[in-house]
């Protein structure tokens, strides 16, 4: 724990000034932890907004190199080793020019803002609304600046694949195919008094829906422009732009066709348990486990809340054994909630949303119900341990009720990179296993697909984007080697072609776990200390994985004899 020494070192200082400049500059950011003091406006996308952004980093890079020779706490130290990988990550993006294809995204594109809103904006009293009424009046502007950004792209031949071009265009299309009295925004907000929903549909017509037909209209002329290649590796400067991602996301400089080999090996490790698991079912093998579970009517919900409730009792399985695993639990409880329905056709099958600082907005799992007869249960349960309890719920909520660390600290970590998070989240997944989460073959079955989906992320990712495989056999490895259905394995195919470097946070997070674990077992022995061990690995926030590698085994002592 920190002590009121470090909480009021200039390290700590200097963290808390750069969250509140970051924040300025990235209202969503500041919406979506419940601070609403920018709630009427939306970041420059912009040459205005970049040159801003850059002249921050190189403030807080300044004021680091001042910071550097005082004497520092552990904490001290770690709050400047993320914020160094923050400011590294974001100048490379900039200097790689990304902001010329990113906009082009079926999850974070300009299309998804609307629908972020509906989820995160509060409307409860005038002051809010009225900062609602005006965030919409500028998202033309904003939307504009970003067309403009796609338009730089087309101009370098530096544009989306067209998987993802073609999902952009059919979920805005959803958009404006949707009447106002129908947007999601508005039936967000249906118990504003009648003057306010009036002034609500006004501002989707005269503003959302205006913007929305200019970005499809840009987009249905990108799509004859779209790359050669599904993967990132099919534009002049592929290569580069790989690496960048691999490290943005993992925090970790490592070799495509390394990452590539690593992950075969893992899906032939998990290939030989799911063998087991099937020999114990008196299954002739995998492939004829698969088909009787895709067969069994027992395995799929008929309705979409049959998926929400059987999620519900998975967390309370999982919440009730917890404390033997865990010293510190979060305050609260995870929500389970559908996926609302103009995302639910490119939304991954699950995913978590944490709690806003203010707590007005509770930890959520959010379910796929989409064709929920296409959602087999046997793997619901490791998701569910992934995304809700023990995975993201207990580490992104106790991450944020860590009170003595900076803001930075608490609510920006992620910006360093995904693999910790992830790689905890995955991590969990097996620890659900010591725990006796899993209570049915089925679901100890389902449990490996899971991670045998995570492998094949390893290899699919840097297939596509590093020896140029095609969309097709990165849908057919998922299927095959995943046991995903066609449905999640097209979608998630063009997820990892959205996003290069993603889909490898998962198993090299949980990797890195694993070795630091086994590493103080050696050391410990019998006195290794399991739910110390996991009180500190989720106890110092999300931390780049070469921080976690150093400062971990210090953190984690014996259990005294």
């Amino acid at each position: 724990m920190l002590s009121a020494a470090d909480v009021a070192s200039p390290v700590h200082a200097f963290a808390e000034r750069a969250w509140e400049q970051f924040l300025e500059l990235n209202p969503l950011w500041a919406t979506a932890q419940g601070d609403e003091r920018w709630d009427d406006r939306l970041d420059d996308p912009g040459p205005d907004g970049r040159a801003a952004q850059l002249a921050t980093l190189e403030g807080w890079e300044a004021e680091m190199r001042g910071l550097a020779g005082l004497h520092q706490s552990v904490e001290d130290a770690v709050t400047l080793d993320l914020i160094a990988v923050v400011v590294a990550r974001l100048r490379e993006a900039h200097e790689l020019r990304l902001w010329e294809m990113e906009a082009v995204d079926q999850y974070g594109g300009p299309q998804a803002l609307i629908g972020e809103l509906a989820r995160l904006q509060r409307t409860d009293t005038p002051d809010r609304f009225a900062r609602l009424l005006s965030r919409l009046a500028a998202y033309p502007a904003w939307i504009e600046a970003h067309i403009a950004n796609v338009e730089a792209g087309l101009a370098a031949r530096r544009t989306a694949a067209a998987p993802v071009v073609e999902r952009c265009i059919s979920q805005t299309r959803r958009m404006l195919e949707t009447p106002a009295q129908r947007s999601p925004i508005v039936l967000a907000n249906d118990g504003l008094a009648e003057a306010q929903q009036r002034a609500l549909l006004e501002a989707v017509e005269r503003h959302v829906r205006p913007a929305h037909e200019a970005w499809l209209h840009l987009l249905e002329r990108y799509a004859a422009h779209a790359r050669a290649g599904d993967g990132i590796c099919y534009l002049a400067d592929g290569d580069e732009l790989y690496r960048h991602h691999i490290l943005a996301w993992t925090t970790i400089d490592e070799d495509p066709q390394a990452i590539h080999e690593y992950g075969l090996a893992r899906l032939a490790d998990i290939e030989a348990q799911e063998r087991s698991i099937a020999a114990e079912l008196s299954h002739a093998g995998v492939a004829d486990l698969r088909r009787s579970l895709d067969s069994d009517p027992g395995n799929h919900a008929h309705e979409p809340a049959d998926l929400v409730a059987a999620a519900e009792e998975l967390i309370a399985r999982a919440q009730a054994e917890a404390p033997r695993w865990f010293g510190r639990l979060p305050r609260d409880g995870c929500l389970v909630r559908a996926v609302e329905p103009h995302l639910e056709q490119e939304a991954p099958p699950a995913f978590y949303v944490p709690p806003s600082e203010d707590g007005a907005r509770r930890g959520t799992y959010y379910i796929n119900t989409f064709e929920p007869s296409s959602r087999p249960l046997h793997r619901l349960a490791a998701t569910t341990f992934h995304e809700a309890v023990p995975g993201h719920h207990f580490q992104i909520a106790i991450e944020q009720e860590l009170g003595e660390l900076p803001s930075f600290r608490r609510f920006g970590s992620r910006l360093a990179g995904g693999s910790y998070v992830e790689g905890w989240a995955l991590y969990a997944e097996r620890l659900a296993h010591e725990m006796g989460l899993y209570r049915s073959p089925r679901e100890r079955f389902g449990a490996l697909e899971s991670e045998a989906w995570r492998a094949a992320r390893l290899v699919v990712d840097s297939g596509l984007h590093a020896l140029r495989w095609t969309r097709q056999q990165a849908i057919d490895l998922l299927r095959e080697g995943a046991g995903l259905s066609r449905l999640e394995a097209e979608t998630e195919t063009d997820r990892y072609i959205s996003w290069p470097g993603q889909a490898l946070s998962y198993m090299i997070g949980q990797r890195e776990i694993l070795a630091l674990r086994a590493e103080l077992e050696r050391r410990d022995g019998q006195r290794f200390d399991g739910q110390a061990f996991h009180d500190q690995v989720i106890g110092h926030g999300s931390l780049p994985l070469s921080t976690l590698r150093a400062r971990l085994p210090e953190w984690v002592r014996p259990r005294p004899d």
